[in-house]
């Protein structure tokens, strides 16, 4: 074979460097074993590189510089959120710190307890309160709607966490008294209660946002015009009980959406309310006028009579009622000498009160609240004068004891029943 020299690339030609000491221009497809690390510039086409989205492919970004689809379980380290048009439930399970997005109102979540069927949902700020399985015990606020002496439209929030007095947020759609409240994980409620001129009753049921407060809406009517009654939560409805007629009816309304209350059971005799409480499971009617000791009793699982399970220490009527998870309280009465008594009743076995603590003073017609910690008695009758008071006081669900003074509501009022927390 014979081998030309003459500086240029060809069949049989010697490879000559140029003047700079380069390889000129070569077709290199049969060099082998060469060491990629030492390709340090230039570009390599795509056509020669073996690109797709499955094992062993190199990935290549599309015209828009988008990653194709690609199964992406085994990534870590890339966080993200799940969107959604509705808000996450205490049942939907997701791994601890998923992030959520409502789509339609612009609320995001953070999963800070994944407990199956229990989740607690906490809200990073926007329209809504954080989601989390029901609880009728308040942690951050009490509200203590209305009340008399005169006749009052507004009602107060006190903090539950810490000694504070009370501060006017809002309107009830109505001026009113001798009402009862209820507690929803999102709302308030006010069922009932007088005004005034020629027929004081009123069937009416108000609701407030505890997220945003200011002033109450209607949104449905009792079965009947009702005052001085005893009201009751579930997880889903609202209860009222007993009215200043010395009937019998319980009365339901849904949580869910607005509406009117239906008849669901009667108690186990006509009387008027003023001490409701209940467990998470039952709900309860404690005393009322004509004077009466009588401990009521109905489940929430089914629509059914009350039955008597029990007795306060005495005949009682205007205690204010509140609940721990595990006894009904009564704070104060009439019966018909005035007390300043706190007894408790167990939710575990059916049975008799007992005598746990005493009031500041002797009070009767008193509005109530229960946090998770503490039962709340506010304001009413302290003498047969009409001395009404404005103190918010509280005792311990933990231990027996005397109630301690923990602030002042803006106003002195009585007849304030039943509030709403959360």
């Amino acid at each position: 074979m014979t081998i030309i020299i003459d500086g240029t690339v060809g069949a049989n030609k010697a490879v000559v460097l140029d003047s700079s000491g380069k390889l000129p221009a070569i077709d290199g497809s049969l060099v082998t074993t060469l060491n990629a690390t030492q390709v340090t510039t230039g570009s390599i086409a795509t056509a020669r590189i073996d690109t797709g989205t499955t094992t062993g492919k190199v990935l290549v970004l599309d015209g828009s510089g988008n990653m194709p689809a690609i199964a992406a379980g085994a990534m870590t380290g890339v966080e993200s959120a799940t969107t959604s048009s509705s808000d996450p439930t205490v049942s939907t399970n997701a791994a601890l710190g998923t992030k959520w997005i409502n789509t339609t109102s612009g609320e995001i979540y953070v999963l800070t307890d994944a407990t199956a069927g229990a989740n607690v949902w906490t809200s990073t700020g926007g329209n809504s309160c954080d989601v989390a399985p029901y609880s009728f015990q308040g942690e951050t606020y009490g509200y203590c709607w209305g009340g008399n002496q005169p006749v009052w439209v507004g009602y107060d929030r006190f903090a539950l966490a810490s000694s504070a007095n009370g501060t006017d947020v809002g309107d009830l759609t109505l001026l009113r008294y001798a009402y009862t409240g209820q507690t929803s994980s999102t709302h308030g409620y006010c069922c009932g209660g007088n005004t005034t001129g020629p027929s004081p009753a009123r069937n009416i049921i108000d609701k407030m946002l505890f997220a945003s407060e200011g002033n109450m809406t209607d949104v449905g009517d009792m079965t009947r015009t009702q005052a001085y009654v005893s009201g009751q939560s579930s997880s889903t409805h609202g209860y009222t009980s007993g009215q200043d007629s010395y009937g019998t009816d319980i009365d339901k309304h849904p949580f869910a959406t607005d509406g009117n209350a239906t008849d669901v059971g009667d108690l186990s005799s006509g009387r008027t309310g003023w001490c409701g409480a209940n467990s998470a499971t039952y709900a309860y009617h404690a005393g009322g006028y004509p004077y009466n000791d009588t401990i009521d009793k109905w489940t929430f699982s089914a629509d059914a009579n009350a039955t008597d399970v029990g007795n306060l220490l005495a005949n009682n009527t205007q205690n204010a009622g509140s609940s721990s998870l595990t006894y009904g309280y009564s704070a104060g009465e009439y019966s018909p000498a005035r007390s300043d008594r706190i007894q408790k009743w167990s939710f575990t076995t059916d049975g008799n009160s007992t005598d746990v603590g005493n009031l500041l003073t002797q009070n009767f017609t008193g509005g109530s609240n229960s946090g998770t910690d503490y039962g709340y008695h506010h304001a009413g009758d302290t003498g047969n004068g009409g001395t009404v008071s404005n103190v918010i006081q509280r005792y311990a669900f933990a231990s027996d004891g005397n109630a301690a003074d923990v602030g002042d509501l803006s106003r002195a009022s009585d007849y304030n029943g039943m509030g709403a927390q959360y």
